[in-house]
């Protein structure tokens, strides 16, 4: 029987006799593959690693774990929060344990990260057992196969691995970091809502009693009934801001349980402080901001890391065009006549195929190498000016927020209660009358809404400053996968060749 021609797709085998030539490949291939292991925790361990400085105010902030007994710990504790007036750290905390998406987002890391040591582990090596018959003679085929330059490329594609996992539990802190700044914007709005309806509740009584006298005044002969129709309007239209300012207290508070990852009866025991935090006496310094950013942004972290994964990548690319064919194996057949007494003959040697580079050259490669590199280079580029541009533009709407905020209570506010003391000094003194009292204290209450709506704005473009500082672009998409798996694992060597071998 002759000899079975090269195959398309060369593949090391060897025979149950010589195992001894296939043991030390399958050794090495058993070490290596042992090198790779699934993260015990699904890599929550290295997400919370980096998150730490990026939850500002909630240091030490854990992540939901999947352990039972943790769970009920983070239960309790997120009980004792909700006990007291939510503050906006317990906010923050209650939404890393809680929030839907991101668990969801970290279980999606954990399956990312068993997809990589999948990508690396060598495929099980495959028995073959063949019985071929002629009317002259019999042929017994054993095999053992395995990939030889999947082994031969563990260690370049483990390197490149361990690039992607960082760039993968970088996007996932992103992720989490963007949770918590949410959760914090959720209770500032919350709070201020709350605060600003209980302003509106002071004008609509204010408005109330104004209409109340003018109807009683009116009904006396002492007033016009135009006279007593504006102060009608006044109260509708106290009215009208009054429910537009329920409605929006209601919103943000359904908009803050969603944003912390509540229902039920836990949304419902929600209870909020009474006002905002106070405006800090001095603006942050913009020395040093954008090289701040440049140095802690973690989308500038993860370009960078790309970039390196990429240009180590090009070095093989275009070997691995030339040379990712070689076929290297042992062959061991047996053919044995029929009949009494038949003669065995046994065939064995060693074979190499080796590619002829005719017409691939691996340019085409080396150039698909280059361009990846060169796309990776401009889209760190890319990041970092982004970066310098957002902290630049986030910090002038920073200073420009806390400018107004204090020009609001430092000056609008004081002055409109001056006014108002002054107006009451003038009705003791018969030289004002009530209405002139009503109005004033209309202004002012409208005056101290105004200043809550200004400090929230400072506070809401305070978090985008530090998230722009330390993660990525505040308002933007969250932070995918840095690539697929499959591809961004696959050797330039063995995408483009297939596994060394030999047949039987």
């Amino acid at each position: 029987m002759q000899t079975p021609g090269p195959r398309a797709h060369p593949r090391f085998h060897s025979c149950f006799r010589p195992f001894r030539s296939a043991l030390p490949a399958a050794a090495a291939a058993l070490l290596l593959a042992g090198c790779a292991s699934v993260s015990p925790d699904g890599l929550r361990g290295d997400v919370q690693a980096t998150l730490q400085g990026r939850t500002a105010g909630a240091e030490g902030a854990v992540l939901a774990s999947t352990d039972p007994a943790a769970q009920r710990a983070a239960d309790d504790a997120v009980a004792r929060w909700l006990a007291a007036p939510l503050t906006q750290d317990a906010a923050v905390r209650i939404a890393l344990l809680r929030h839907p998406g991101l668990q969801a987002r970290l279980a999606r890391l954990g399956v990312q990260d068993a997809e990589r040591v999948q990508a690396l582990t060598p495929p099980n090596p495959v028995l073959g057992l063949g019985r071929l018959t002629t009317a002259h003679e019999r042929e017994i085929e054993r095999s053992i196969t395995f990939s030889l330059v999947e082994l031969i490329t563990l260690p370049w594609r483990s390197r490149w691995a361990g690039s992607l996992r960082e760039q993968d539990t970088l996007a996932a802190a992103a992720d989490a970091a963007r949770v918590a700044s949410d959760a914090r914007r959720a209770w500032l709005r919350a709070v201020a809502a709350q605060e600003t309806l209980a302003a509106h509740e002071r004008m609509h009584d204010a408005a109330e009693a104004g209409a109340e006298l003018a109807r009683r005044m009116a009904s006396a002969g002492n007033w016009s009934r135009l006279q007593a129709a504006r102060e009608q309007a006044v109260l509708a239209d106290a009215r009208a801001r009054l429910a537009r300012a329920r409605l929006a207290a209601g919103a943000e508070r359904e908009a803050l349980a969603l944003a912390l990852g509540l229902w039920g009866t836990s949304a419902d025991a929600i209870t909020l402080p009474s006002q905002l935090p106070d405006l800090p006496a001095e603006p942050m310094d913009p020395a040093s901001l954008e090289q701040r950013a440049l140095r802690e942004r973690l989308d500038v972290r993860a370009a960078r890391l790309g970039l390196d994964r990429v240009a180590d990548q090009q070095g093989v690319a275009s070997a691995g065009q030339l040379f990712g064919d070689i076929g290297l194996g042992y062959r061991r057949d047996t053919t044995t006549e029929r009949g009494a007494g038949g003669h065995s003959e046994v065939k064995r040697g060693w074979e190499l195929e080796l590619p002829l580079p005719l017409f691939d050259w691996g340019g085409a490669a080396n150039a698909r190498a280059q361009g990846l590199v060169n796309e990776s280079a401009a889209t760190l580029q890319q990041t970092a000016l982004r970066a310098r541009s957002e902290v630049r533009m986030h910090w002038h709407g920073y200073r420009t927020a806390w400018e107004l905020a204090q020009e609001q209570e430092k000056h609008v506010v004081p002055l409109q209660q001056q006014i108002q003391d002054e107006t009451l000094l003038r009705y003791n003194g018969m030289l004002a009358s009530v209405w002139d009292l009503l109005a004033q204290a209309r202004q002012t209450t409208q005056a101290v809404a105004d200043a809550i709506t200004a400090r929230r704005d400072f506070w809401l473009a305070d978090i985008d400053l530090q998230f722009a500082l330390a993660v990525a672009s505040p308002g933007a998409q969250p932070a995918a996968s840095a690539a697929a798996t499959s591809s961004a694992l696959s050797s330039p060597i063995s995408s483009s060749a297939a596994p060394a071998g030999a047949g039987h």
